[in-house]
């Protein structure tokens, strides 16, 4: 049990540091490319962080154990559990971190246009993930057709990102970067190159250290008896959505309010749209009681954050009930 406990520690001291390299590089890298804070967070941010948690259902789907069953609950649960995660307990923990500074009645100000579409963009392709399990199996055509939208809803949500990149750089939404690149402080050259070779080291240290959190957190639910697919609802995504986490707790605490939340509100596009059509493909997707339950969650907490989306963003209170929603949820799967 000491060696598991260290594990997680060093991972996360990793994960820390990685995300330190990665936001910086993400930063310089807008910059110097001249695209708006929402392209920057909601798609390079977003996807770059997605990837470990990406990983997991793919390979759990692909090339997990002798046993398929688990391996489709597995997969099942972290396509559903990270959507979960990001709009709940990863918000709330963001808004925790400014908290003391803005207050509860205080602001998050996102750039209104580009959390809207991704609000939007998320909830009809979720509702239209959760309304795939309802279909039998056996119309494999519907579930095809399903799925071939989703993936189409996501290239959509790209082009529409960009397009807007240009307008809200005009508009003072451009990405700036506030500190020097990292490599530069150790003798290298300010320059492209040494940003895409910051940003290359940073996400794969990322990915790394997500790995290793993964395995850890699964060493400790083998000890408590999980289920796995309670395992890769609840505990799986905790470990691969930190670099989100630390992504935005970082921006977030340094006034980048459409960075911190775009990384998470992108991710959750990205995992709405392309992961729910490999499991509507690749597995049963059917409407349990546990995932049920996270997909009515998922949706409320998406739902209450697009009601509340004014034009000077959300009230700090209405980001920490995001919170409580992911209680409630946590206290329903563990009543069982």
């Amino acid at each position: 049990m000491a060696n598991l406990i260290f594990e997680l520690v060093l991972t996360l001291l990793v994960i820390l540091a990685a995300s330190e390299l990665f936001t910086n590089a993400l930063e310089h890298l807008g910059e110097r490319l001249r695209i708006s804070e929402g392209v920057t967070g909601s798609l390079f941010a977003a996807v770059g962080t997605a990837l470990p948690e990406t990983i997991v259902p793919i390979l759990a789907i692909f090339a997990g154990t002798s046993n398929p069953e688990v391996n489709e609950e597995v997969g099942v649960g972290a396509i559903l559990g990270a959507p979960l995660m990001l709009s709940t307990l990863s918000l709330c923990l963001m808004t925790l971190a400014v908290l003391r500074r803005r207050g509860l009645s205080g602001r998050i100000e996102p750039e209104h246009s580009g959390f809207v579409r991704d609000m939007n963009f998320f909830l009809f392709a979720f509702f239209l993930a959760a309304a795939a399990m309802f279909v039998p199996r056996q119309t494999h055509y519907v579930r095809a057709g399903i799925g071939a939208l989703l993936v189409t809803m996501y290239f959509v949500y790209i082009l529409l990102t960009v397009r807007a990149s240009d307008k809200l750089v005009e508009e003072g939404h451009g990405t700036r970067a506030h500190q020097r690149v990292f490599l530069s402080r150790i003798g290298m050259p300010e320059s492209l190159l040494t940003t895409l070779v910051q940003l290359a080291i940073g996400l794969a240290a990322l990915i790394f250290g997500a790995k290793g959190f993964i395995d850890g957190v699964e060493g400790v639910s083998d000890l408590l008896g999980i289920s796995p697919l309670l395992l890769s609802l609840l505990i799986v995504p905790i470990a691969t959505e930190l670099p989100e986490k630390v992504n935005s707790i970082l921006w977030i605490r340094r006034g980048k309010d459409t960075l911190a939340v775009g990384n998470i509100t992108g991710a959750m596009v990205f995992q709405g749209t392309l992961l729910p059509a490999i499991g509507i493909m690749l597995t049963p997707w059917e409407p349990r009681r546990e995932v049920l339950s996270g997909i009515v969650i998922t949706l409320l907490a998406a739902a209450w954050l697009r009601l509340n989306a004014g034009a000077r963003g959300l009230r700090v209170w209405v980001l920490l009930a995001n919170g409580v929603l992911y209680t409630i949820y946590l206290a329903w799967s563990l009543r069982g």
